[in-house]
Formats: structure tokens, C-alpha cells, sequence
């Protein structure tokens, strides 16, 4: 039904609107077809009812795109976000093909061959897309949300959450806790974890927990590190900037002290409140006395270019191993396994 392809009004708005006809009459009409269907102005044929106001329709018959029609008509008077422009595109995505097939039924039977429209229906979701200013992606995304969680999806629509918040929500339905640590004590530990950055990132901007579920630092800081780790241990562990002063916290409750770091130049540059962004760092912090096995001073700045979302280059595992070659290790939130470490982590 092309006339709910736009949330109705919140209360607030809806008000205004009805104020505004009863002072001044409908100015707009009301967009029927030609089976006297309403097909834009629900809100102004409801606020008429309301307001007992004389009602002017209009009748839509110029064989255009009715989806593209109402769709523009809506988009000059409503003031919608991205994410419920990704929600609305979604939903008249099928319509656009309900509106393909019909054209390529019509070229069919007037002779001009069956495959003239068929490529119309594989692009439906960036011709959604493109009529909302949203890109094909974006709605893709509402897409996931509306299949996974469609109580979300409609606050979305609603304007209640953006698309990105809902996509975290059900993300963090799909997590698979980890159900136990591991009982062994180990010398050598390497962790990664998913921190909580808790600032607020515009829609279009990719955050931690886009790509993972996140932690806070008390939730961190409470993981039982210091009952596997042996009396003399190192630990390795992976910060950011943003976070560094709050990771000491995570570091004293597990039972080590800070010692030295190392320094990930990723060659390139990513966004920051007060710098660009290009590099991690790993704190190296000991428990007891553990010095090195294998005295061999690597640079404290390791460039080299990041590719995938959190992952960390191999040379570091490769520099502990060199240092470290001694000792039951273990990788915390570790996403893939590797020989001789022992791993943790709801990836695995």
C-alpha cells in the first residue's frame, strides 16, 4: 500500500498540522487514485476528520511512477532522518518491483522481448535508495534489522532510534556468551579487548560496536584474569588513545603494573575528535618479576598498514613469541586460533 510508505505524523507534529488547517483551511489536497484510494495525506485527511474542516482531493492518473510520486510529494514536507529514509526506502522496495514487473508485462505483450526490464528488479533496493537519498547499503542494513528484529525496525520508522542503534541491538541478541574461563594458569597473555568507548557517533560513521559487541571497562576490569595468570607474567594488552587513561584500571585489577609499550603505526589515518587518528597501542605489563626470556630490544614502533576492522598485524605475536618463548600463553577475545596459544573469546 503505497500510502504507508511514510510513518504518520508523532503527536507533536500532527497538532501543528491541525492547528495550521483549522486556521487557515486544507491548502494542500488529498492525493487519491483513480479507485478514490487515498495515496498521499493521511495525516491531513485525519486532521480534517478532526477538525471538521472541508477536505480537497486530487486525482493521481499521469501513468508516472505512482511510488516515485508520493515519495517525492512526502519528502519536501517531512523532516525524516536517514535512518527512517533507509526504513522507507525498504518498504517500498517491493513496490518498485510490482512496478517493474507491470512495465515489463506491458513491453512483453507490445513485442519488446522479455528481458527489457529484467535488470530493473536486481537494482529495486539502490533505485530505493536513491529516491530517498540514502545509499543501497543503508538500506540493506534496515533490511537485516526488519528480518532480525522487526519491533526495531518500526522504531526506526518511527524516528525512536536511529538504524545503527537498532543494529547493535541485535547484534548483542546474537552474541554468544562465553561460558567459562579456562582452569590453567598461564605466563604469557595477549588480549584485545572489545572496549566501550561510550560517545555518540553520527549514523553514517562506522563505530566499535558495528563490527563487534563491546565491553565496558568495569566489565573488563571484573574478568577473572588474575586467578590463570601464573605469579610471574607478563600481559600484552591492546588500547586506544581514547581509552588509555581508563585501561589502567583493567591492568591494576588483573594484577599487573605497566612497564613499557609498544606503538602500531597503521600508515593510515582515521577519524578523531582531536587528531587523526594512526595508531594503537600495546602496554606491556608484568605480574611478579617477568623480564624477558630472549634479550632482544625490538623497535617500539611497528609501522605497517591495517586492513580488516580490529585486527591486529601478526608481527606482535611474532615479537612476544621472540621474547617469550617459554610459558603456557593464552590470546583474550581472540577471533581465530593459533598454535601454541591457548584462546578466549565469543569469535572462537
Amino acid at each position: 500500500d503505497v500510502s504507508m510508505i511514510f510513518p504518520m505524523m508523532g503527536e507533536d507534529e500532527f497538532q501543528a498540522l491541525k492547528e495550521d488547517i483549522q486556521a487557515n483551511g486544507l491548502l494542500e489536497p488529498i492525493w487519491i487514485d483513480a479507485d478514490g484510494k487515498i495515496i498521499d495525506g493521511r495525516n491531513r485527511h485525519k486532521a480534517c476528520i478532526e477538525t471538521g474542516t472541508p477536505m480537497k482531493f486530487k486525482v493521481w492518473n499521469n501513468g508516472q511512477s505512482l511510488v516515485s510520486f508520493v515519495v517525492s510529494l512526502n519528502l519536501k514536507r517531512r523532516h525524516l532522518s536517514a535512518s527512517q529514509r533507509a526504513a522507507c526506502a525498504l518498504d517500498i522496495k517491493p513496490m518498485l518491483e510490482e512496478e517493474a514487473r507491470k512495465r515489463q508485462e506491458k513491453t512483453q505483450f507490445g513485442g519488446g522481448g522479455i528481458n527489457s526490464t529484467t535488470e530493473e528488479f536486481g537494482k529495486s533496493r539502490d533505485q530505493a535508495g536513491e529516491l530517498f537519498g540514502v545509499s543501497g547499503r543503508y538500506v540493506a542494513e534496515a533490511e537485516t534489522v526488519k528480518e532480525k528484529a522487526p519491533d526495531l525496525f518500526e522504531q526506526v520508522k518511527a524516528g525512536e532510534i536511529s538504524l545503527t542503534q537498532a543494529k547493535r541491538e541485535v547484534r548483542k541478541s546474537e552474541v554468544k556468551q562465553v561460558v567459562e574461563m579456562p582452569s590453567e594458569k598461564y605466563r604469557v597473555i595477549y588480549a584485545d579487548p572489545p572496549w566501550a568507548y561510550g560517545n555518540t557517533m553520527p549514523d553514517y560513521y562506522g563505530v566499535q560496536d558495528d563490527h563487534y559487541p563491546v565491553m565496558t571497562v568495569k566489565e573488563i576490569s571484573e574478568l577473572p584474569i588474575v586467578e590463570i595468570a601464573e605469579e610471574n607474567a607478563v600481559l600484552f594488552l591492546w588500547v586506544t588513545s581514547p581509552i588509555l587513561e581508563e585501561s589502567f584500571q583493567v591492568v591494576n585489577n588483573w594484577g599487573f603494573k605497566y612497564k613499557a609499550s609498544f606503538i602500531w603505526d597503521k600508515v593510515k589515518h582515521v577519524m578523531g575528535h582531536y587528531n587523526s587518528v594512526r595508531h594503537e597501542i600495546l602496554l606491556i605489563c608484568v605480574r611478579g618479576s617477568c623480564q624477558p626470556d630472549i634479550q632482544k630490544l625490538f623497535d617500539s614502533v611497528v609501522t605497517e598498514e591495517r586492513t580488516e576492522h580490529s585486527k591486529k598485524p601478526e608481527i606482535f605475536r611474532q615479537i612476544i613469541d621472540t621474547i617469550y618463548p617459554f610459558g603456557r600463553r593464552i590470546e583474550l577475545f581472540a577471533r581465530t586460533k593459533t598454535m601454541n596459544w591457548d584462546v578466549y573469546g565469543n569469535e572462537i
